[in-house]
């Protein structure tokens, strides 16, 4: 679920769409998704990477914005994302709280699965499934892991949106880092 912010005035957001250019599946070139969302009401959209990261500015009504936005990629390119948008304020605690310091030094290693709302986890299953050397911590929004091992052989990855119980969208500390740099950009623009 979107932030609720003051919808009156013009707030920077952070935009993550789920599934988007992935193993030749949900495809959707930046520069159509910067068209949709100037479209639909943002102002100075900047994506970064193919897999459907933005920041913008706009007064809009968060709920309303993601609705339409997924209808609009749906009708446009015939499927309809999981969309999450995070007032910039959101954004930087949740990237900020990240527990594992360690992770910072290689950054690939450190993940972020962002929770469309509070998380209702199967703690028990998620610590069978971690391996030895992760370690993860679930928060209101988020949960955090640090694989030293890579994402890839991680069972806890593969498994967690489906033992978080709510819908998710994970991104990597190079990503998480770069989207909290173009929030400063556009404050400082």
């Amino acid at each position: 679920m979107p932030d609720r912010p003051n919808t009156r005035t013009s707030n920077p957001w952070v935009l993550l769409l789920r599934g988007i250019n992935v193993g030749g599946h949900g495809k959707l070139p930046m520069a159509e998704l910067k068209a949709l969302l100037l479209r639909l009401g943002a102002s100075n959209v900047t994506t970064y990477i193919q897999s459907g990261n933005a920041v913008f500015t706009g007064a809009l009504d968060p709920n309303a914005f993601a609705r339409d936005l997924a209808e609009a990629i749906d009708r446009n390119h015939g499927f309809r994302p999981n969309i999450q948008l995070f007032i910039a304020e959101s954004f930087r605690e949740i990237v900020a709280a990240y527990p594992f310091p360690e992770a910072h030094a290689e950054p690939k290693t450190g993940h972020v699965w962002f929770c469309a709302q509070a998380p209702a986890p199967d703690t028990a299953r998620l610590d069978a499934l971690a391996a030895p050397t992760e370690r993860y911590r679930i928060a209101p929004r988020a949960l955090y892991l640090h694989a030293p091992d890579g994402i890839g052989r991680s069972k806890l990855a593969e498994r967690a949106e489906a033992l978080l119980g709510v819908p998710t969208t994970a991104r990597n500390l190079n990503t998480c880092t770069k989207l909290v740099a173009l929030l400063d950009d556009l404050a400082a623009g």
